[in-house]
C-alpha cells in the first residue's frame, strides 16, 4: 500500500513539473521549476497541507500553509481542493479560499483572488472547472462556478456563474461570445474589450449621423437658393 502511495506521489510530482514546463516558455529545465518557481513550491506545499487538513490536523495544515505563503507570496487555504496539472505563473499575490474547488489543467496568473463576498456561509468560494484560464489580477468572488475551458481576462471581477467556453472581461465581469464558438488561442493580451467595441460602434454611428445631417443641410441650402 505504501509503495502505491509513493508511486502516486512521484507521478503527481512529475506531472506538476511537466505542466509548468509546457505553460512557461521561459523554463529551461525541470530542476529550475523545482528549485526556483514559487507557484510550483506553493502547490506542492498545499498538497501536504491539504492532507493534514483532511485528517483533522488543522493546526499543522495552517502552519504549512502560512509558512508557504511567507516564502512564496501565494496564500492557499489548506481546505481548498486543487486538481492535477494546475499551473500558477509567477503567482505573487494569489489568494485561494478555503472552500474553493479547482479542477484539472487550470492556469492561474499572478494577483488572482478566488475569494468570498463575506455574505455567504458554507460554500463561500468559487468552483473552477477543468481547463480554465484566469488572467493576472482577476477576482472571482463567491460560491459561483466558472465552466470548463472558460477564460477570465486580466483585471476582470466575476461575481456570477460563467458558462463553459466563454470569455469574461471587465468590471463587473461580462461574458463575451465570439461567433458562438470557443477560441483556443486567446491569451491575456488578445481578450476582446466590450467597452472599446461599444465606443467604436458609437463613433461609427456618430459619423453616419453627421453625414446624414450634412446631406440635409445641403438639400436645405439648395431649396433656399432655388426659392430666391
Amino acid at each position: 500500500m505504501n509503495g502505491v502511495i509513493i508511486i502516486s506521489y512521484f507521478s503527481d510530482y512529475k506531472e506538476d513539473v511537466k505542466s509548468f514546463i509546457e505553460h512557461d516558455p521561459a523554463t529551461n529545465n525541470p530542476l529550475e521549476v523545482i528549485l526556483l518557481y514559487p507557484g510550483f513550491k506553493a502547490l506542492r506545499s498545499h498538497r501536504r497541507a491539504h492532507w493534514f487538513f483532511e485528517h483533522n490536523m488543522k493546526f499543522i495544515a495552517r502552519w504549512i500553509s502560512q509558512h508557504s505563503a511567507h516564502k512564496t507570496g501565494i496564500e492557499i487555504h489548506p481546505g481548498a481542493t486543487i486538481g492535477r496539472r494546475v499551473c500558477i505563473d509567477h503567482g505573487h499575490g494569489i489568494v485561494i479560499g478555503e472552500t474553493c474547488e479547482i479542477g484539472n489543467d487550470v492556469m492561474i496568473y499572478q494577483g488572482v483572488t478566488l475569494g468570498g463576498t463575506g455574505k455567504d456561509v458554507g460554500k463561500r468560494h468559487p468552483t473552477i472547472k477543468d481547463g480554465v484560464m484566469i488572467g493576472a489580477g482577476a477576482k472571482v468572488l463567491g460560491p459561483i462556478t466558472i465552466g470548463e475551458h472558460a477564460k477570465v481576462a486580466a483585471g476582470a471581477v466575476v461575481v456570477k456563474d460563467v458558462e463553459p467556453n466563454a470569455t469574461v472581461v471587465g468590471i463587473p465581469g461580462r461574458v463575451v461570445r465570439l461567433d458562438g464558438e470557443r477560441i483556443d488561442d486567446l491569451d491575456q493580451m488578445t481578450m476582446p474589450d466590450p467597452l472599446f467595441d461599444a465606443i467604436t460602434k458609437n463613433s461609427k454611428l456618430i459619423d453616419e449621423l453627421r453625414q446624414e445631417i450634412d446631406k440635409l443641410e445641403d438639400k436645405n441650402n439648395e431649396n433656399i437658393e432655388y426659392n430666391i
